[in-house]
């Protein structure tokens, strides 16, 4: 589990570096166990886990917060909303470049290389909070058909993925957010382009391609994405591209054809594609490939359509590919935000809101969790084999949070054997005669 102690102590050193914003004598918990006593809830995907290492301590004298966490000291809920909130998201997104690298040390991200070697980054916004009497500095807001106002919080999901396979690798969020010195509320095209600006260059060694749909197929977008070193395959309705839909009617495609399956479960896949056509209707409008994707069933009714344009050049060698790259698009709403929604780490759940940034370092601080546990499942030993011993994640975390609050853990290697035990030992029941 040296993966996973690497990477705690990643956040344990910036969480250390924040500012303390602080005053008088009141400073008893220090930054890290501050940030490490929120990761710890979405970690453990347990709301009661800080309760139950405190009761543990009561009457063992130690807790997990100490033997895998690394903390000093639990603070109170109360404590750690009031100190987090305020701190800059942006401070701890150095976390996320620090998993990537980790997951890059064991083989370069082989298993999310496409394209020759490029990764694929997938963004969208999605909305995790919403209330009519809760607000803060950060809420955008909107009028509802009763007249009252409505409060919200929006944020840009930046995920890697790759078709073939389920596993996805959160990077950092941009919240769409009030912005200093600009009249009209915030969007996700804005915050898209911030994202770009802050993060791009950060990622750029990946050889990104961005995936997005509609919303992020215009031209001053994709010269975002050139200038942070990325090139991109973006969903584009003709419908919405006017110069586009011209080009695209009554042209002489480049096509090609394939049959999956056989019988009734047989699909026939067709790619049509136009290379090097304009963006707008103007004299500096950026050429791109224009592609579309059918899929048919055995009897000829399509099962899936779609419209791509990408800076990458197609060709009959790659277009299956590009079109298989284009579709993962989904998996940032799928197997990111759906996830993050339903699947333990509760989104949408409130944790605090506060005044300033609260809310959105908690977010920031669940989808470390979330980064944390991809990296687990792909470099850390004794978690892959632990997980694949529990068969379902359901079971691999109810026996992750039923341990922590019966028992303390040495380290995250007997956290794992007790979780799912080789055959022929009892790791739980050696754990409690020596308690």
């Amino acid at each position: 589990m040296d993966a996973l102690n690497g990477l705690l102590n990643k956040l344990r050193e910036v969480a250390a570096a924040l500012p303390d914003r602080r005053t008088g004598k009141n400073k008893r918990f220090s930054m890290i166990d501050l940030v490490l006593g929120a990761f710890s809830v979405f970690f453990m995907q347990s709301p009661s886990f800080l309760a139950h290492q405190r009761l543990l301590e009561q009457g063992q004298g130690a807790s997990n917060c100490q033997s895998l966490l690394g903390m000093a000291e639990i603070p109170g809920d109360d404590q750690i909303r009031r100190t987090l909130d305020g701190v800059n998201p942006d401070d701890l997104a150095d976390v996320f470049r620090q998993t990537i690298d980790r997951m890059r040390a064991a083989d370069d991200l082989a298993e999310f290389r496409r394209l020759g070697g490029h990764v694929l980054i997938a963004l969208d916004g999605t909305e995790y909070f919403t209330s009519r009497k809760v607000q803060c500095s950060r809420c955008s807001h909107r009028k509802r058909s009763d007249g009252e106002t409505e409060y919200f919080h929006q944020f840009i999901g930046a995920t890697i993925v790759s078709p073939g396979h389920t596993r996805v690798l959160p990077l950092p969020p941009e919240f769409i957010t009030p912005q200093d010195g600009h009249e009209k509320q915030d969007c996700e095209q804005m915050a898209g382009k911030r994202w770009l600006d802050k993060h791009g260059r950060t990622y750029a060694d990946l050889k990104p391609i961005y995936l997005g749909d509609d919303l992020y197929a215009k031209q001053p977008m994709c010269e975002h994405i050139h200038a942070a070193g990325g090139h991109f395959i973006l969903t584009c309705k003709p419908s919405s591209h006017p110069t586009i839909a011209e080009y695209v009617h009554g042209a002489t495609f480049h096509e090609h054809q394939e049959a999956h399956g056989h019988g009734k479960a047989q699909r026939t896949h067709t790619y049509r594609w136009l290379s090097k056509i304009p963006m707008r209707d103007s004299k500096d409008a950026m050429e791109v490939d224009w592609l579309e994707v059918r899929i048919t069933n055995a009897a000829g009714k399509t099962t899936y359509f779609n419209t791509f344009i990408t800076d990458l050049t197609i060709t009959r060698e790659n277009v299956v590919e590009i079109g298989a790259c284009g579709r993962t698009r989904w998996k940032v709403e799928n197997e990111t935000f759906n996830v993050l929604k339903n699947n333990g780490y509760h989104l949408e759940h409130s944790f605090g809101h506060g005044k300033h940034t609260l809310a959105s370092v908690l977010v920031i601080l669940n989808l470390i969790a979330f980064a944390f546990h991809t990296a687990c499942a792909y470099i850390a030993t004794a978690w892959k084999e632990a997980a694949l011993r529990a068969k379902t994640r359901y079971y691999f975390f109810e026996q992750l949070r039923s341990l922590t609050a019966m028992l303390v853990m040495p380290s995250w290697e007997m956290l794992m054997r007790c979780i799912s035990p080789p055959k022929g030992t009892s790791p739980v029941a050696d754990l409690l005669r020596t308690t």
